[in-house]
Parts: C-alpha cells; sequence; structure tokens
C-alpha cells in the first residue's frame, strides 16, 4: 500500500502537468518552444475514435522572465486552454484558484509554484510583469490567482501557468494554433500499446512524446522502486515461512507420544500428516487474518487523517501516501498463503520417521 502510494503519487503528480503523452510537430523550435501545430489537424479532430484516450488539450511554452520587486526569475509559461482539466490539477495547488479564462481575449491570470514565490517574495493577488526575449521584446502584466506545489524540482522551479491566448498573441499565432496536445489515457495498463495505435493516426508532420521518455529520471527511479518491493515481498515470505516449518517441528515433537500412539493404533502417517497441516493451515489463516486487520485500520487511517508526516524535501509529498490496489492485495494474501502451506510438508516428512515404540516412550 505504501510503496504503491509513493510510486502513484509521483507519477500522478507528472501525468497532471503533462498528460500521458504529448503530440508535436516533428520540427523543433529552440529549446523551450515548440513550433505551432493546428486543432484542423487529422489526428486532433478523430482522436475520439481511439477510445482509449479520455481527453486531450492544446498547449504551448513560451520562455521568459518573471520580475519581483527585487528580484528577476528565468521562467516557463506554459498555455492552457479552457478544456483543461482543472479537478485533476486541483491536489498541486495549495492556494488559491484556478485560471479563469475569457472567450473574447487573453486572461492576465497565472498561477506559481510555491517555490518561485518564495523566491521572488510574491504571493497571491500581486500583479508581476513578466518579459519575453523575443524580437521586439514584449512583457505582459500578470495576476497571481493561484500557488501550486508538487515537490518536483523540474516544475517548481520553472513553469508557471496561463492562457495559451497570450502566447499566441505573443507568437502572432492564429486561433487554431498550438504548440502541441497533451493526451490523457483512462488506463496506464498498456500505453506501449496506446502509443502504437496513436502513432498510427498522426499526421504524417506530427510526433508522439512518451511522457514516460520525457521525464525519464523521474520514471526510472520509480521503477526502481520495484525492485526494492519484490524484495520486500520475498523477504516476508522467507521468513513466514521460516516460522511457520519451525512452529510445525514444535508442534510435531511435543506430539511425539500422540504420533506414535495414532500409529500403533492403525493410522496412516497421511492421515497424521494431514492433521498437522491443516493445524498448520489454520494457524497461517488466524495470522493473515490478524496482519490484514492492522493494515487495513492503519491503512484508512493514514488515508484519512495522514497521521505519519514525511520531509517534502526528501519524499516529495508532506505525508505516506496510501494507494488501495486490492488486486494486488489479494494477490500477495494469495502468495503468501500458498508458500507457507507449501513449506508445511518439509517438517510434516518427519512423522513417516516417527516410530510407535520409541515414541510412546519418548519423554
Amino acid at each position: 500500500m505504501i510503496l504503491g502510494g509513493f510510486q502513484h503519487e509521483i507519477s500522478q503528480k507528472v501525468y497532471g502537468f503533462t498528460g500521458h503523452f504529448q503530440v508535436t510537430k516533428f520540427m523543433s523550435g529552440n529549446a523551450f518552444e515548440e513550433v505551432p501545430t493546428s486543432i484542423q489537424s487529422d489526428f486532433y479532430k478523430n482522436h475520439s475514435q481511439l477510445p482509449f484516450i479520455e481527453r486531450l488539450h492544446g498547449f504551448a511554452h513560451k520562455p521568459g522572465l518573471l520580475k519581483g520587486d527585487d528580484e528577476v526569475e528565468g521562467v516557463l509559461l506554459k498555455g492552457l486552454t479552457s478544456d483543461f482539466d482543472s479537478i485533476a490539477f486541483m491536489p498541486s495547488l495549495v492556494d488559491g484558484r484556478f485560471i479563469q479564462f475569457q472567450d473574447s481575449s487573453a486572461s492576465n491570470e497565472i498561477i506559481i509554484s510555491k517555490s518561485i514565490a518564495n523566491k521572488l517574495l510574491i504571493g497571491l493577488g500581486d500583479r508581476i510583469t513578466m518579459y519575453f526575449v523575443q524580437d521586439p521584446p514584449r512583457f505582459r502584466r500578470f495576476e497571481i490567482v493561484g500557488i501550486y506545489e508538487t515537490f518536483l524540482e523540474n516544475f517548481d522551479e520553472k513553469i508557471i501557468l496561463g492562457d495559451l491566448q497570450t502566447i499566441r498573441n505573443l507568437n502572432g499565432w492564429s486561433e487554431d494554433q498550438v504548440g502541441g496536445f497533451e493526451v490523457f489515457v483512462s488506463s496506464l495498463n498498456n500505453l506501449d500499446l496506446q502509443a502504437d495505435e496513436i502513432n498510427r493516426s498522426l499526421d504524417f508532420d506530427l510526433k508522439l512524446t512518451d511522457v514516460r521518455d520525457k521525464y525519464a529520471e523521474i520514471f526510472d527511479w520509480l521503477a526502481l522502486l520495484n525492485n526494492n518491493v519484490y524484495i520486500f515481498l520475498g523477504l516476508i515470505c522467507f521468513v513466514a515461512a521460516f516460522n511457520m516449518v519451525s512452529i510445525l517441528f514444535i508442534l510435531i515433537m511435543e506430539r511425539t507420544q500422540m504420533i506414535g500412539i495414532l500409529k500403533a493404533l492403525g493410522s496412516r502417517n497421511q492421515q497424521i500428516r494431514r492433521v498437522f497441516i491443516w493445524n498448520g493451515v489454520r494457524i497461517i489463516g488466524r495470522g493473515l487474518l490478524i496482519g490484514n486487520s492492522i493494515a487495513l485500520v492503519f491503512g484508512f487511517l493514514q488515508s484519512y487523517f495522514s497521521l505519519i508526516p514525511l520531509d517534502p524535501e526528501n519524499y516529495y509529498m508532506t505525508t505516506v501516501p496510501i494507494y488501495w490496489n486490492w488486486p494486488v492485495f489479494l494477490a500477495i494474501n494469495l502468495v503468501v498463503l500458498l508458500v507457507t502451506t507449501l513449506v508445511l510438508f518439509i517438517p510434516a516428512i518427519v512423522i513417516s520417521n516417527i516410530q510407535p515404540i520409541k515414541s510412546i516412550r519418548f519423554d
């Protein structure tokens, strides 16, 4: 729940900012800006034919200098359209509200990160000037209506959110031009397959970028956490199996005389083994029930009350995250039950070597 929650929380922050895929022109602009493409493209018009696409919207970037009272900070203005899903962004919004787009003109509202706000000593409701390096140089006055925080340097250190129409006006683009499209899909289970299908539907001058490749350092790091999960689960199974073998050996040693008497009365080894194995399974079941109950109670308490805090400088979030993945939860329980049940047959073999005459006299 916790490791899965950590991976889910970080990946959702990235996807909420960038989409799962980005579609842009093959021709590149500079390092920060996109070459414009059109919403009249076949891909944009026909994207609804791909059932796994949940939504998409246009975007563009424009670098500039944000000037506070005493400081200047280089930032990247990300222009959004009115169909941007602001609800998905809300977990990262720590103060204020989202941008209110206008139909007739560009909105002068922006959302900045808490990190940028602290550097420039500005806050909610302040009006601030952003200078754009182009020929001729231009500037715009913005009002800060929201402050976000993801704890991810890729975004917090440089990205501010604004109206795409502002970038259109600065670049001299037409109303149907955007820097690219951010594509959001409904399921993360088949991203590679979905990427192939999107590629086949693109216009000849468009290219697809998988966000996992664009921010490879983040997603490669998250993938490494899977190794920790496997090692952790392997250790759990090993400890549980070792404990069950030890417990069953102790039970057999304590009941050696009983085993001898049962054999003397005609009981077969298989029947006696079955008694001890079922006794072991009952112990395993009781342990799983108690362990799961404790885990579920802790999970719900942490999920709703955030009892355990974290240092965001190191963990990129303020509390221990909980992610309820019930199929994985049940699968882990089944694997532990299966492994520990199978190892019960190891000590049960000892029963075959117990001789009735010696065991009855065993003390």
